[in-house]
């Protein structure tokens, strides 16, 4: 399929529901609203495309941004290709999700993301934290440096709360996925979680609520699924 042609039939699956849920959630104007499980109607046709994937950003449209993220390899990502996807990336939907799954999977990941937690750009920050989170629950526990790891949940600790508000959300689900990734560091997490209490972050006009660390983890527990990976991130 052609860039066009999946932008037309994006614009026919667009649906007036799906674009007042989507904008209470901030996405930007000029978009459809097309639900996941349509997009994944084109996923199964195209399969994996980077140059597609590629051309779908550039549209700004955040269906086919969206969508770009679940076709992307991200193998073939340049740094300077991250850096552009998330600085265009609009919203959280795209930033924390589209970006982050192909970031957290990518090689570059660890280095790019020490770096974007500095950054004083919103999109990056919570790019950064969302992949950090997304690659815990991927990468095998034996690829993952433990100090590296005690040294961002004590930064968690120490800034969450005056952080930028969709960083704090990030943040936030970094120390959950930390805790539910790596057995050794469960309860630490737990005891982190009971330190920074509730995390107050703008949702837009929608019911939705930041986790709480401790009760999030004990869920995790109860069906037993510490330190269990996932197959893929993308959904």
């Amino acid at each position: 399929m052609t860039v066009n042609e999946i932008m037309s039939f994006l614009e026919s699956k667009g649906s007036e529901q799906t674009r007042k849920i989507y904008s209470k959630h901030g996405a930007p104007a000029g978009f459809y609203g097309v639900k996941v499980s349509e997009l994944k109607i084109i996923v199964k046709k195209v399969k994996k495309n980077h140059a597609l994937a590629l051309d779908l950003f550039e549209t700004g449209n955040s269906d086919a941004m969206y969508l770009a993220g679940l076709i992307a390899d991200s193998s073939q990502f340049t740094e300077e290709t991250f850096l552009n996807w998330a600085k265009n990336a609009g919203w959280y939907m795209i930033a924390e999700y589209s970006v982050a799954w192909n970031l957290a999977e990518s090689s570059l990941c660890m280095g790019i993301c020490m770096k974007w937690i500095d950054s004083e750009d919103a999109f990056l920050q919570e790019t950064a934290w969302a992949a950090l989170g997304c690659r815990l629950s991927l990468i095998p526990n034996g690829s993952i440096d433990l100090g590296i790891q005690m040294n961002l949940l004590n930064r968690v600790e120490e800034t969450i709360h005056s952080s930028l508000n969709r960083t704090k959300y990030c943040m936030n689900g970094f120390v959950i996925a930390l805790g539910a990734a790596i057995p050794e560091l469960t309860n630490r997490c737990k005891e982190v979680g009971d330190r920074i209490g509730k995390v107050n972050v703008t949702m837009g006009d929608t019911s939705c609520k930041v986790p709480m660390i401790r009760t999030y983890i004990e869920k995790v527990e109860a069906r037993g699924s510490v330190g269990k990976k996932k197959k893929k991130l993308k959904c």
